[in-house]
């Protein structure tokens, strides 16, 4: 079947998703600069979950460029993503309005790398789908840099416990990791 629809039906996802951490946001109280002091753990989570959400985003619409069709399974591996990255309001406001604390940050990682490991699921449903000496599975390769990152996710769930602030500063530098648009698509997308 086509691809149209799963990329339709993701991007309206995503949107909600964004809108949704949006409208936790809440006005601060107060007209000064010292009013918006309060709320910075709740905004940088915010920004934090944004640039995630919008980091899935951007590598799953480069990815579905590549490919001809979905069947199923990648529907069902798709929406399993969407499944986890869905919870990314409910843990970005857990973390942020209980400022850091050690259980928010793990359950943070925990949803990240839930989002990790359904992304690899569904790179490998499409890599079934359209064979191994497809461009698309040419271009995924042995994506270390999605095992790294599930790898560093995991350790900052364990450590979240320890020192929490090692934990967001793991999940910061795995999100300055994917922040670029994933070359590996873009490349084969400009042949």
């Amino acid at each position: 079947m086509g691809k149209g629809r799963v990329e339709a039906f993701t991007d309206g996802v995503v949107a909600i998703i964004i809108t949704i951490m949006v409208l936790e946001l809440k006005v601060p109280h107060g007209e000064d600069f010292s009013a918006l002091l309060p709320q910075w753990p709740i905004f940088f989570c915010y920004v934090l979950s944004f640039i995630n959400v919008g980091i899935y985003w951007n590598n799953l619409h480069n990815m579905f460029h590549t490919v001809q069709r979905v069947d199923g399974r990648v529907l069902w591996a798709n929406l399993n993503l969407l499944f986890w990255l869905s919870l990314m309001p409910v843990t970005t406001a857990f973390m942020g309005e209980n400022e850091f604390a050690p259980a928010p940050v793990a359950v943070y990682g925990i949803d990240l790398a839930l989002c990790a490991v359904a992304y690899t699921i569904l790179v490998i449903k499409l890599r079934h789908l359209h064979g191994a000496d497809t461009p698309f599975a040419k271009a995924v390769g042995h994506d270390n840099k999605g095992k790294i990152s599930l790898a560093l996710y995991i350790a900052a769930v364990l450590l979240s416990f320890l020192n929490q602030w090692i934990s967001v500063a793991i999940y910061v530098l795995v999100a300055a990791i994917w922040f670029a648009p994933d070359k590996r698509f873009e490349r084969l997308i400009e042949k």
